[in-house]
């Protein structure tokens, strides 16, 4: 009769354990997604623009699959090498590491615009990513000639976390 509570216990203990140990081997692997100075700079174009921003990763690897925006009918994801632009399927977010659009380099294109942003505005975006839930983020727009310091690139002006 004694070695009943003694046995429970144990089994309670084991199964504690188990779960605890479930629970760590995963959070080396979740993604910690942070966007940092987003902005578009002013289209000349009333069908195109261009956004530009920085993924920081403090942890897992994850992918940006997709990126939507209620201000055009499709955002692309581009990359510039050499001085063509090629659009990409999808875009790697390094395990604690970055995942950089910048002019000349990664960005992203609005086409099919179904209004031409000004200077000033806030255009909204959602990224997608294969691991992390969407992110939500707000692009303010920029004069056409914006460039951003380092200071600005990593202010957190725009930054969102996913909630999964």
């Amino acid at each position: 009769v004694r070695r009943a509570p003694v046995a429970l216990g144990a089994i309670v203990l084991a199964c504690g354990l188990a779960l605890t140990a479930c629970g760590s081997d995963s959070s080396g692997d979740t993604p910690e997604l942070k966007v940092e100075g987003a902005f578009i700079p002013e289209p000349a174009s009333d069908d195109m623009a261009a956004g530009f921003f920085l993924v920081r990763n403090g942890g897992g690897a994850d992918t940006l699959s997709s990126v939507s925006s209620d201000i055009a009918g499709q955002v692309t994801l581009h990359t510039t090498e050499d001085g063509v632009m090629k659009e990409q399927d999808s875009f790697a977010v390094p395990a604690n590491g970055e995942l950089d659009f910048e002019r000349g380099a990664n960005h992203l294109m609005f086409e099919n615009l179904k209004r031409k942003p000004k200077e000033g505005e806030k255009v909204s975006l959602e990224l997608h990513f294969t691991k992390s839930g969407p992110m939500k983020v707000e692009m303010p727009v920029k004069s056409p000639t914006y460039q951003p310091t380092a200071a600005t690139k990593s202010s957190t002006q725009s930054s969102s976390t996913s909630d999964h």
